[in-house]
């Protein structure tokens, strides 16, 4: 999936389906979202413990009032409980090795809120599990000369989905950097279970961007 242009919100979109099974998000002649069907291998998926993982959450960069966006759906620290993931990634202990890429991890328990039809989390759910943490390990990522107080916005993300967990599952959310390109940043994500397997794997671009672009001030 790449993203064109901001999605507005509350107003009727169309999405366009190709002959070749390629989908479109329009605003009546916009474009605003592109995808296409996608499968990858991320070989080198960090194992990372529940407990590790809590233990990062108490490391998270961003509170109420360092977020940029504090009511993000999947990050943001003003979200109750059940009204949005609450994943607050933060790096792991083995960060501070000079010369290694971040790892950043979060534990996770989906709401029950997040269920659809089968009794598992939903696969949307899913993704966005996998997109937030992915920007806090890129902003974090110091080897790529990052300093963290950037600004960045997703650009592209391809995930795949082996199995989804249930609510009331004890998961990780594990993400690290992959590269740079100018203001391009790549990086990784993976859902583990508690058992630290593998259930679901990202991989994201997000671009470099003023603050005000951010907030949809400047196109």
């Amino acid at each position: 999936m790449t993203l064109r242009a901001p999605p507005p919100l509350e107003r009727p979109l169309d999405i366009l389906t190709g002959d070749g099974g390629d989908v479109e998000l329009r605003e009546g002649d916009r474009l605003l979202a592109s995808a296409r069907a996608a499968r990858f291998d991320a070989p080198d998926v960090p194992r990372v413990s529940y407990e590790a993982a809590a233990e990062a959450v108490g490391r998270t960069p961003y509170d109420e009032q360092t977020h940029n966006l504090p009511t993000c759906f999947v990050c943001g620290p003003a979200r109750a409980r059940g009204d949005g993931l609450r994943i607050f990634a933060g790096p792991l202990q083995t960060a501070s090795i000079p010369g290694r890429p971040v790892v950043f991890a979060a534990a996770w328990v989906p709401h029950g809120s997040l269920s659809c039809e089968d009794g598992y989390v939903a696969p949307e759910f899913v993704w966005a599990a996998l997109d937030c943490p992915t920007g806090y390990c890129s902003v974090g990522a110091r080897h790529l000369g990052l300093n963290g107080d950037e600004t960045a916005l997703l650009g592209r993300m391809a995930a795949w989905i082996d199995r989804r967990p249930r609510p009331g599952d004890r998961c990780v959310v594990a993400a690290w950097p992959t590269g740079r390109e100018g203001r391009k940043l790549f990086a990784e994500s993976a859902l583990l279970s508690s058992e630290q397997d593998v259930l679901a794997i990202a991989r994201t671009t997000w671009l470099l961007v003023d603050r005000q672009v951010q907030f949809g001030i400047r196109p």
